[in-house]
């Protein structure tokens, strides 16, 4: 007998009801999801009662549907953009055929691949914010958090139907272990680095938020171009859940910088200490947090050549961002981009095949998407009379993978060696005199309506709820 009410626990609209192969693998795997969440869920947050967002559908009226839930019971569904029976690959050696509906044999392990690594950092960015609800700094902040947290679940269950659906005894084995790496673990730790880091306090969630699931949306728009049609429509959808990340990122950082600029023009000065004797964050520390984030986030698109990126592209499995709108032959052969090296002691650009560029070409795209919220975060310094101005550093700073990897380079680009990287590392990441300053100020609030010194109420409460709205009921 079930032991699930598919209909009404799971929304979906992948026939599940009627699919008794993957009913009987999720029977196995649900479980075990319910325990790893009960373990290294957000912490302490059993009993309450969360104004989340639940998708039950994927039309306008279902796909965002408001109410007070016990995340515990979140109804994490399974749901895939309506498809096009007609589509066709549209890039790469296959480019004009039908899109692939299963997948073809000579690419099952590079598809299973990429849908593991996917699926690896939903559940990681839970368990790296699994205590931040303890030093929450309202009860708005506290409520965003819970959701990206739920959404980041169901990404997980996107990525574990397509493995059972799809790839059979292999994709179950892979499901299960998605949920025994855990971030951070010296022993099996998750795939991607980045995922492995502490996010210790809200000015990093803030950046991760920003950065990293801008990551996300640039990898998701990647596999949404996928021939392979049922990957290309479960990212498709994620993408609209993502979006509220990034504004929970963006508008955080915005929230700080507004505080901290209110402080410095009610003391008059930009002096960090007093600054920071005030309780608000000087913008020194957010400038280090932005190099740290910013230069992580973008190791993730992996090393500037790399001839997987170009088998990914040229089989169909993974596209580039926005393929569609592109202009050029889809294909790509004999092309050539433009990446960075090392010689003589300067940084310098050498041609390389474009499909062995490919994690450049998105990495590129996702940096002109970052410098232009920045931008924005700029103008609230702007507003305020602030003279300071954020910026992101050069592409080669701080960088772990690929051509770049531990070569010693400033905020700006110029090439050091480790003498002055020792003596400046502290000016330009954060020191643990910076972590335990903002540590210093994570004191929880969440009376409905209260924030923390060190953050600036936002212009508008969620759903157009009012900011004051009781958006966790404790139990």
């Amino acid at each position: 007998m079930s032991t699930i009410n598919y209909s009404e626990k799971i929304p979906n609209n992948v026939n599940l009801g009627e699919d008794r192969t993957l009913q009987r693998a999720l029977e196995g795997w649900q479980p075990n999801f319910i325990n790893w969440w009960d373990d290294v869920g957000p912490d302490g947050s059993t009993n309450y009662d969360v104004y989340l967002r639940t998708a039950v559908s994927v039309d306008p009226q279902g796909w965002a549907q408001f109410g007070h839930v016990k995340m515990r019971d979140y109804r994490w569904g399974i749901f895939l953009n309506p498809g096009d029976a007609n589509r066709e690959i549209h890039f790469g050696d296959h480019k004009g055929e039908k899109a692939w509906q299963d997948v073809p044999g000579e690419h099952r392990a590079n598809l299973r691949r990429i849908i593991v690594t996917q699926g690896d950092t939903e559940p990681a960015s839970v368990e790296q914010q699994r205590h931040l609800g303890l030093t929450a700094p309202s009860m708005y902040d506290l409520r965003n958090l819970f959701q990206i947290n739920v959404e980041e679940g169901r990404h997980l269950w996107a990525m574990v139907y397509l493995l059972h659906k799809h790839f059979g005894r292999d994709g179950r084995e892979e499901a299960e272990a998605l949920l025994q790496r855990t971030s951070g673990d010296e022993n099996n730790p998750r795939i991607l680095g980045a995922f492995n880091e502490r996010t210790p306090d809200w000015l990093a969630f803030f950046m991760f938020t920003y950065f990293t699931d801008r990551d996300g949306k640039f990898q998701l728009s990647a596999l949404a171009e996928s021939a392979f049609d049922p990957l290309a429509r479960t990212t498709k959808f994620m993408l609209t859940e993502e979006a509220h990340h990034m504004f929970v990122g963006e508008s955080g950082v915005s929230r700080v910088l507004a505080r901290t600029a209110q402080v410095m023009n009610e003391l008059k000065t930009d002096d960090a200490q007093k600054v920071r004797a005030a309780g608000a964050i000087d913008l020194g520390t957010i400038q280090r947090y932005l190099n740290f984030h910013y230069s992580v986030t973008i190791d993730l698109f992996g090393a500037d050549q790399s001839s997987n990126a170009a088998i990914f592209y040229s089989s169909g499995l993974k596209g580039r961002y926005e393929e569609g709108k592109r202009t050029d032959d889809h294909v790509l052969k004999g092309q050539t981009y433009k990446v960075l090296e090392v010689k003589d002691g300067q940084l310098v650009e050498k041609d390389v095949p474009m499909l062995n560029a490919l994690n450049e070409v998105l990495r590129d795209d996702f940096i002109k998407d970052s410098v232009a919220g920045v931008g924005r975060w700029n103008k609230v310094l702007e507003k305020a009379g602030i003279p300071t101005r954020l910026v992101v550093p050069h592409k080669a700073f701080n960088r772990q993978i690929g051509a770049l990897a531990g070569i010693k380079m400033s905020p700006e680009g110029r090439v050091v060696n480790e003498v002055e990287w020792a003596a400046k590392k502290n000016e330009w990441l954060p020191s643990t005199e910076d972590f335990a300053f903002v540590a210093s100020l994570m004191g929880r609030v969440v009376e409905p309506g209260k924030f923390a010194g060190w953050i600036s109420p936002p212009v508008m409460g969620i759903n157009r709820q009012p900011v004051d709205f009781e958006y966790v009921r404790f139990g």
